[in-house]
């Protein structure tokens, strides 16, 4: 393992934060944290994940896509963001590519993406996700 790696799983490792098993396609739901004056409250916000970028190391990404009063609001997300709270898979979703752009241009039934009913978490992966 060279040294960047090594540093960057060090860091990982001392954030103590356990992180699912999503890909593009499920569904999630993220705890974000808000601070409005002085107060901190936890908002969720829950869509579809249409994309990870930059694998597990400690810049990785993912963005969520959700229809909030019939327009379609994306929010990318830092994996290992101290604002987030949880990270919670609602439903699996069967699809065939890394990227759903294309669900931008999509509306009503097109957009929808079928449920992986028989899903296998990831060997090596924690099994609570």
């Amino acid at each position: 393992m060279d040294l960047i790696a090594q540093l960057e799983a060090e860091q990982i490792a001392s954030l103590g934060k356990t992180i699912p098993d999503f890909k593009a396609g499920d569904t999630i739901r993220v705890g974000y944290k808000v601070t409005e004056g002085t107060r901190t409250r936890v908002q969720n916000y829950e869509g579809v994940c249409i994309s990870r970028k930059n694998g597990k190391g400690i810049a990785a990404s993912f963005t969520v896509r959700k229809i909030s009063f019939g327009e379609g609001v994306e929010r990318v997300f830092p994996l290992y963001s101290t604002n987030i709270e949880s990270i919670e898979v609602v439903r699996r979703g069967r699809v065939r590519r890394a990227k759903m752009y294309y669900l931008r241009s999509r509306r009503g039934k097109s957009a929808r993406i079928a449920e992986d009913a028989n899903y296998k978490p990831l060997k090596g992966q924690n099994a609570n996700a």
